[in-house]
């Protein structure tokens, strides 16, 4: 049961709030990657379509955009909550900034700290992300695409 709420999160990924903003849009894509061994012993890396996902199993979501307007699409911001069910493991080498509150103040992970019950505060950890975004420093031109990518590990 819990897998198939989990495929229902994955399918309502899409940032909205973007998609208003701007004529910008978006397509997003989860992908189960599995390492494989092939006869001569190299491995591969493989993206499927998640059928099944249990504990452990690496997730790569994948963000396409396209400016659809006329216009550039200046000051462009993707948000992207992280499902309730996966953990945050990486975006590579985008620029992002992460969330660990729910959305109230963005940061990168080293910098961001989690109250605890005593009052203490503790280092932000990946399992503790719950929104990621990228913001965009130059426009995106008309008809212009691109790709982000990041990464997640089921809980």
């Amino acid at each position: 049961m819990k897998i198939k709420a989990f495929f229902i999160a994955l399918a309502t990924l899409a940032p909205t709030q973007a998609i208003a903003s701007n004529q910008v849009a978006l397509d997003n894509s989860v992908f189960v990657e599995r390492v494989t061994t092939d006869a001569s012993g190299k491995e591969r890396v493989l993206l499927e379509e998640p059928k099944i996902v249990v504990p452990g199993d690496r997730l790569v979501f994948v963000l396409n955009y396209r400016n659809a307007g006329q216009q550039p699409a200046d000051k462009f911001v993707i948000t992207n909550p992280m499902p309730s069910a996966v953990r945050f493991a990486g975006a590579g080498d985008t620029a992002q900034l992460v969330s660990v509150d729910g959305g109230k103040a963005w940061g990168t992970l080293d910098t961001l700290t989690i109250m605890q019950p005593d009052g203490t505060r503790r280092p932000a950890q990946p399992s503790d992300v719950t929104h990621i975004r990228w913001a965009f420093q130059k426009p995106i031109p008309a008809g212009g695409t691109g790709k982000l990518m990041f990464r997640g590990v089921v809980k």
